[in-house]
């Protein structure tokens, strides 16, 4: 594991050392863990959705109403 020596703001160090005082993480490294791969995890659905901005407005224009694309929509989700 890579060790790292960072420098936070005091309202920043505050809130770290609250989370840890209040048993959420055990350690300021888990907790700065945690955020980047919330982070990293967030990133990731955020350009799954981009991607499917793209390839809808690829796809070209529909005469599907709103109500039989959520139907499609609900129904490729429920498998």
């Amino acid at each position: 594991m890579s060790r790292q020596s960072i420098s936070l703001t005091e309202p920043n160090d505050a809130w770290l050392k609250e989370q840890v005082a209040s048993k959420e993480y055990s350690s300021k490294s888990e907790l700065v863990n945690d955020l980047i791969r919330q982070e990293r995890r967030k990133k990731a659905e955020i350009e799954y959705i981009r991607s499917k901005i793209e390839r809808g407005k690829a796809s070209g224009l529909t005469t599907d109403t709103m109500e039989e694309i959520l139907l499609a929509a609900k129904a490729r989700f429920n498998g």
